[in-house]
């Protein structure tokens, strides 16, 4: 039996027809009581398969269809990547654009995990009084149908608020049809819809998600154990192997400073945001929850006439959700006009284009500072990859055997501290960089290599899939 692409669904709203136009949803004509029959396709809407079909409409080009998200956005856009076992082809959109693609651990739809935050959810607005449901008349479900929106939205924010730091209750899982295998394994062999990919995360994606106490190693042993609950003593040995550093504890003296990435410090050990022991955990999570999933998308997307690029969004202080500004505004005052308007440009001739490469005048902008390449080396026989004359003008895509990464900077300008998260009030200020003085500094490097060997650690978190579902 190949794959089912049509689904003879229950309708759950009234159509968007007529007077209903623009109108809030409403329940269907229909008692949702009774039992209806699921044996004839319903009408397509436009968000259906046949949207290249009306994007003319929207002054869109049917054949070349671009779908991009960042963070949860972009992990749907992995999940779209990867519909029905990647056998749609170019049938929905031909190239993707997942910025920090979030990636949590996804179980199975009726494992441990998922069901028993149903069942906390169901608890919570009074419809699972935990006894079996005998009368399908009677079903947790329909009683969740019952109610308002408030006392639901309020639940699911009760549910989620206490889960695992760094996770919510209520996340994607394997359903075995739409989604069918764990991204980490599904990516590995390739087997995905659309043409072109540019992925790409950002130099420091973990700190908002992860517990920001964490001083001693017993403290970052005990982070692990709960943030994968399924690992053994042995496996937190590996951990400790792929991420090393000293025991030590977290001296508050250490400077914070970003890494260069190809040398000195690495992301291990060191950040704007922490040092020691609080950065190790801050990567784990950074590594395992958004930048591994950006290199195994660019990964799948190199056979069978498919072609990706990556890239690491790097301007200080480059945490989670800061890149959009960039490339969608309005800027933040770290973020020069040039470095915008080359982020901008790479976006745009992606999606026009199919290739992200600019104009060099535009990667050097107004100043006139060259992008370059630091002569990143082959993974597997270490000898250096071919130079390239200008890294965002001439942008090679990713292969495993030339695994590139275009890592987009600024240097110069003049200091100042600001909050990276003003809304949450646990960090310090950090050192950023604005204008007058900002150059662009885009440079091409070994993707494997970066950060300290980050490809190696992401071929780890690929191995233990198994115990944590990714």
């Amino acid at each position: 039996m190949g794959p089912i692409n049509d689904d003879y669904s229950i309708r759950f709203a009234a159509p968007p027809i007529g007077s209903r136009r623009w109108q809030a949803p409403a329940a269907p004509a229909v008692n949702r009581d009774q039992l209806l029959p699921a044996d004839a396709l319903p009408p397509r809407c436009p968000q259906s398969p046949s949207s290249p079909i009306y994007i003319h409409l929207f002054g869109g080009n049917s054949s070349q269809v671009t779908i991009g998200g960042n963070s949860a956005g972009a992990g749907s856009v992995m999940l779209q990547a990867m519909a029905f076992g990647g056998t749609l082809g170019e049938s929905l959109f031909s190239n993707a654009i997942p910025a920090s693609p979030f990636l949590p651990q996804q179980f199975g739809y009726a494992d441990f995990v998922p069901s028993q935050s149903y069942y906390a959810f169901a608890a919570a607005v009074g419809c699972f009084n935990g006894f079996p449901q005998g009368n399908i008349s009677n079903s947790i479900f329909q009683c969740l149908v019952s109610k308002d929106t408030a006392t639901l939205q309020n639940a699911s924010a009760s549910i989620s608020g206490s889960s695992r730091y760094g996770t919510w209750g209520f996340l994607p899982v394997t359903d075995g049809r739409f989604i069918q295998q764990l991204p980490s394994q599904q990516l590995l062999e390739k087997r995905v819809n659309g043409k072109r990919i540019l992925s790409g995360n950002n130099a420091n994606e973990g700190p908002l998600f992860t517990p920001q106490n964490i001083v001693t190693e017993d403290d970052f042993v005990n982070f692990l154990r709960n943030a994968f609950p399924l690992f053994t003593e042995d496996d937190i040995s590996r951990v400790l192997l792929y991420y090393p550093s000293t025991n030590a504890s977290v001296s508050l003296d250490d400077p914070e400073f970003a890494t260069s990435g190809s040398m000195g410090a690495t992301a291990i050990n060191q950040s704007t945001f922490s040092t020691g022991q609080q950065q190790r955990a801050n990567n784990v999570y950074a590594e395992t929850t958004f930048v591994c999933p950006s290199y195994w998308l660019a990964e799948a997307f190199t056979n069978n006439g498919r072609v990706g690029w990556n890239y690491q969004y790097s301007v200080t202080p480059a945490q989670h959700g800061a890149d959009p500004n960039s490339y969608l505004g309005p800027p933040d005052p770290n973020q020069g006009p040039d470095f915008n308007r080359a982020f901008m440009t790479i976006y745009g001739n992606f999606i026009t284009n199919n290739d992200p490469s600019i104009p060099a005048e535009i990667a050097a902008g107004a100043s006139g500072n060259s992008s370059q390449t630091q002569n990143p080396t082959n993974p597997s026989t270490n000898d250096p990859l071919p130079d390239q004359p200008n890294a965002a003008a001439n942008w090679p895509p990713y292969t495993l055997a030339a695994p590139y990464q275009l890592n987009l900077n600024q240097s110069g300008g003049i200091a100042f501290e600001a909050p990276p998260y003003p809304e949450t009030p646990i960090f310090d200020n950090v050192t950023e960089f604005r204008d007058p003085g900002l150059r662009n500094d885009f440079s091409l490097v070994n993707a494997y290599t970066w950060e300290g060997g980050r490809g190696m650690r992401c071929d780890f978190w690929r191995s233990v899939g198994q115990i944590v579902p990714e």
